[in-house]
Formats: C-alpha cells, sequence, structure tokens
C-alpha cells in the first residue's frame, strides 16, 4: 500500500473508531426538589415561606392562582433514565392547606 492509501485508511478508521465516543449531556428541567425542603413544609406556611424555601412554581395556573406545582425532571445523558419528581401546593387565604406530591409513587426519591 502506498502512503495516501495508509494514510486515508488511518484517519477512516479512526472517525468510525471515534464517532460512538460522542457525549450527550444531562438534561435537567425545573425546580430542583430535594425531599429535605419537602419535609420543611408544613400547612399553614404563607406563600412567601414557600417561595423562599423551593423558589418560583414552575407552573402558574392563571385560572387557580391558589394552586402552585413544583416540578423536576432529569434525563441522565447515555443511560437515558428519567427521573421526575413534582410537588403541588393548594392554598386558602394565602397559607397552605394541602400538599401533594409522588414520593408514595415513586420509590427514587
Amino acid at each position: 500500500m502506498n502512503f495516501v492509501a495508509k494514510y486515508f485508511l488511518i484517519i477512516l478508521s479512526s472517525i468510525v473508531l471515534f464517532s460512538g465516543c460522542v457525549y450527550q449531556a444531562n438534561i435537567s428541567q425545573g425546580n430542583f426538589i430535594e425531599a429535605e425542603d419537602i419535609d420543611q413544609i408544613e400547612i399553614g406556611m404563607t406563600k412567601n415561606q414557600i417561595r423562599f424555601l423551593l423558589g418560583t412554581p414552575m407552573i402558574d395556573d392563571p385560572f387557580n392562582e391558589d394552586r402552585w406545582d413544583y416540578i423536576y425532571y432529569l434525563k441522565v445523558g447515555r443511560d437515558n433514565a428519567i427521573f421526575k419528581k413534582w410537588i403541588s401546593l393548594t392554598f386558602e387565604n394565602n397559607q397552605v392547606t394541602e400538599i401533594s406530591d409522588d414520593r408514595e409513587l415513586n420509590s427514587n426519591l
């Protein structure tokens, strides 16, 4: 084989070899929710206290201002593993009256 053919073969082999080594980033969306933060929420807390603890809600329902939904979604790069967490808070007179989350449904929390 001449020099050009060897050079071409090496480059072609390198391209094929390294094309399978593509980095896939983790995709994180929403409010990062930790179990410790959820455990700190109590019935009777105000909207300002909740906003300080969890941040601004991910979903702001214009038809129901007394319900805040916090959602966290993580897709891990090459594994394609998906983790979801959500918590929904219901307010009455600016105080938490109901707390709903997916801890009973998902044991990965």
